[in-house]
């Protein structure tokens, strides 16, 4: 038995996902490893609130809280932060599953002292049953999902991704929380970048950090009808370009960027190739996917050429807040 406590963020934010809400806090109360705690934090939403504090009433494990900063994900995973008891915090996203052994792979990854983050392989779990003919696996980011181009098994990373993570608590002392205003808020664009900035900015700061992806740590992420649209592919696309040019400007170009060159010098044109190969053998969705590869890539450079302009020209910034517990974050409501 790990002499590690786990601590289990999930931020949620609207009732119209409540039974995957549910599913999602199942899938940790049934983890082989037991999580010490369960903390939804909920973003802003009083109806919510309520109701799973109501839900949740009988289950010790289960902890609901307010988000107590600014609207948004960064804000919520703070709050879950300040708040757990464990020495080590997990996020899982609201709409996601954890398979049963997802806490004990990544709690094997923290027998190296030097080890700050181990994050976990991610699927699709596409709401159509299958993954539509032109969608390119090389981007499955864009859906949450973990993409083709990632080294297999257990490997050290620039960044963790962040609805499949752990982080020590002692990183965030060291560190600071996720930055607030970048990444999602709400119905605004859908940004991204908050878990890179962190990770980079825990680097400079532990500069012996060791970070891991380990890749039998499985969640299973639902992606809605509206997200397996091309449509969402080319706004999600082009917003990652903006957060980018933000992450840039907090840690710089070669650090923000570092991962992305190889990305879009090596994994993109090879997924182009083999979607034009697939066309040529008669494959169904193979021009699809070399098109939406092109589309995407140009999509993320314009969204980072305009959001460079505008860090430039706003000198946009965004806070980096302490995760100190604070007053009132250990008390769930009831």
């Amino acid at each position: 038995m790990s002499l590690r406590d786990f601590s289990v963020v999930i931020c949620v934010y609207t009732e119209e996902r409540w039974e995957d809400i549910l599913e999602a806090v199942a899938s940790v109360r049934a983890q082989s490893l037991p999580a010490e705690e369960v903390l939804l934090v909920v973003d802003h939403n009083p109806a919510l609130l309520r109701r799973l504090a109501g839900e949740y009433t009988d289950c010790p494990g289960v902890r609901v809280l307010a988000n107590g900063g600014p609207r948004g994900l960064s804000a919520g995973r703070n709050t879950g932060i300040s708040a757990a008891r464990g020495s080590i915090v997990a996020f899982l996203d609201d709409d996601a599953v954890a398979e049963p052994d997802w806490l004990r792979h990544f709690d094997k990854g923290y027998d190296d002292p030097a080890v700050m983050a181990v994050g976990g392989r991610t699927l699709p779990s596409w709401a159509s049953g299958r993954r539509p003919v032109w969608f390119p696996e090389e981007f499955d980011w864009v859906v949450g999902c973990t993409y083709l181009g990632l080294p297999p098994g257990r490997v050290r990373v620039r960044n963790v991704l962040g609805g499949n993570a752990s982080f020590r608590r002692a990183a965030f002392d060291a560190a600071g929380g996720f930055a607030t205003g970048i990444g999602r808020d709400g119905d605004r664009r859908p940004l991204g970048g908050e878990e890179t900035e962190l990770c980079i900015r825990l680097s400079r700061a532990l500069p012996r950090a060791v970070l891991l992806i380990d890749d039998r740590a499985v969640i299973h992420h639902k992606v809605t009808e509206a997200r397996e649209r091309f449509g969402y592919f080319r706004t999600r696309t082009y917003a990652e370009g903006l957060s980018k040019a933000l992450v840039a400007r907090s840690v710089g170009a070669h650090r923000g960027l570092e991962s992305e060159r190889r990305y879009t010098t090596r994994v993109l044109p090879a997924g182009v190739l083999r979607g034009l190969r697939d066309f040529l053998l008669g494959r169904p969705g193979g021009a699809g996917r070399a098109g939406a590869v092109v589309t995407g890539a140009l999509a993320a450079a314009a969204g980072y050429a305009v959001g460079s302009v505008r860090v430039r020209r706003d000198a946009s910034s965004f806070a980096v807040p302490s995760v100190e517990p604070v007053a009132g974050a250990r008390e769930e409501v009831r």
